[in-house]
């Protein structure tokens, strides 16, 4: 895939109040977990009623090692946290919720478990199969990733400093660049506040893989023209780790047609293959029905924390930034598609201040992640509100770091399958998108 993208800059955006949005706000003033998050959906469509051909028992997590063999279903009345995390627990790929109901990419076994447990799923759309990766699209594949670092560096030695936190399953390096008026990572006197940004852990979510390679440009290209771009890299040392998931990330586009593979590729038994990366972190880990134990599932968190080498190094590369006693990353974003969602921690509780969090900390995620949202027309809420989730990356940045730690769910904000392979065409807008929210994110840091 060659490089692209089209005329940066974002268009005027009309902000409006949505039911998430209505529903965040409702919680800020009353302080309890609101019954009906998505109230006032409405107009469900006339949809044809889903066939299903295996038997309606209460299955455990289906079958789910790529697209094929699944269709995308909507399930309507999943319309509290509540309520969805009982269909992510089929084991059903949750996509995002629309105004017809929740859409989810299932197995005719996972639609039977649905049913099972009084749901109606309703045919979403035909799924057509993907379009095979063209040679000339905008997406970078690794090794122009790997390549786009590599150019970054030289070109801009002096604020930047390439590394690697380690390597994937497969052997592929994961590259860190950071960049910094002091980039050696701990040459700053006084310490300056750390910020990392991560993307691409869910190997088909290619869009954020160039969300992460668009910081790296402008805060590299425009140090020294423009003055706010200046004092962030003068203020701030940025962590940058564009491709968390490069095994899942090459096998996605790998042959005639895309995959919608979720996954790490590291084998488990029953020949099962891959890891969610998103599920495998440490803390609180497998604890709460937020992950499946079944090695085909595609929410399947590993036999251990930090099975995958994947995410142990990334967790090592945190862990090392301790220095003196004192975690020196103060913030992380974790780039995720599609949906357009902010979300915070905790996503394995729907408490909204168990413990490891106190209310004002709370309130400052609630604070943060709703400015976040009201410069991008993304959703903001604590994660558990759409559904219950556990050893998750930004449960962990927090729980085990005190970090402040968010995930944005990129565009675009509904669809199936189709929705994680967007035209190469909207990669400048929908990147740009989200430049007032990094900034808004570091200077927090401070």
């Amino acid at each position: 895939m060659a490089t692209g993208g089209g005329q940066p800059g974002v268009p005027t955006r009309v902000l409006h109040t949505t039911p998430w949005r209505q529903a965040v706000l409702t919680r800020r003033l009353a302080r309890h977990r609101t019954a009906t998050l998505i109230a006032g959906i409405a107009g469900i469509a006339l949809l044809a009623p889903l066939a299903v051909t295996a038997d309606a028992t209460e299955a455990t997590h289906g079958q789910a090692q790529d697209s094929s063999g699944s269709e995308t279903v909507i399930v309507p009345g999943a319309d509290t946290p509540a309520e969805r995390t009982r269909v992510a627990r089929t084991g059903a790929d949750v996509l995002h919720m629309d105004r017809n109901g929740l859409v989810v990419h299932a197995t005719d076994r996972q639609v039977a478990g649905l049913r099972a447990r009084g749901f109606t799923p309703q045919r979403h759309q035909p799924l057509s199969a993907a379009a095979p990766p063209p040679v000339d699209d905008a997406y970078h594949t690794y090794d122009e990733m790997t390549a786009v670092l590599s150019d970054t560096a030289e070109d801009h030695p002096d604020i930047t400093e390439l590394t690697s936190v380690g390597t994937s399953y497969e052997g592929r390096d994961l590259p860190l660049i950071t960049i910094s008026d002091t980039p050696a990572q701990d040459s700053a006197e006084p310490a300056e506040p750390e910020v990392l940004f991560t993307c691409t852990m869910h190997a088909r979510e290619h869009l954020t893989t160039e969300m992460c390679l668009r910081i790296v440009t402008r805060f590299t290209s425009e140090y020294g023209t423009d003055p706010e771009v200046t004092e962030l890299v003068d203020e701030r040392t940025i962590h940058v780790l564009p491709m968390v998931n490069p095994d899942g990330a090459e096998y996605d586009v790998s042959g005639e047609r895309y995959k919608g593979w979720r996954k790490s590729r590291m084998p488990h038994y029953w020949g099962a293959v891959g890891t969610d990366l998103n599920r495998n972190w440490a803390y609180n880990w497998g604890c709460c029905s937020g992950s499946s134990g079944y090695p085909r599932s595609n929410t399947y968190r590993g036999p251990e924390p930090f099975s995958d080498p994947e995410t142990r190094v990334v967790a090592e590369f945190v862990e090392s930034r301790v220095v003196d006693g004192q975690q020196r990353i103060a913030a992380h974003i974790d780039f995720h598609s599609y949906g357009e969602l902010v979300l915070w921690p905790f996503g394995f509780t729907e408490a909204d201040t168990p413990d490891g969090m106190t209310e004002e900390e709370y309130q400052r995620f609630v604070d943060v992640g709703t400015a976040m949202a009201d410069t991008n027309a993304y959703e903001p809420m604590q994660s558990s509100d759409f559904y219950i989730t556990d050893g998750t990356v930004n449960d962990w940045m927090w729980g085990e770091h005190e970090i402040l730690s968010f995930t944005l769910e990129m565009y675009p904000s509904g669809g199936g399958i189709d929705g994680f392979y967007p035209p190469g065409s909207v990669i400048a807008e929908e990147t740009a998108r989200n430049d007032a929210a990094v900034d808004l994110l570091l200077r927090e840091a401070g």
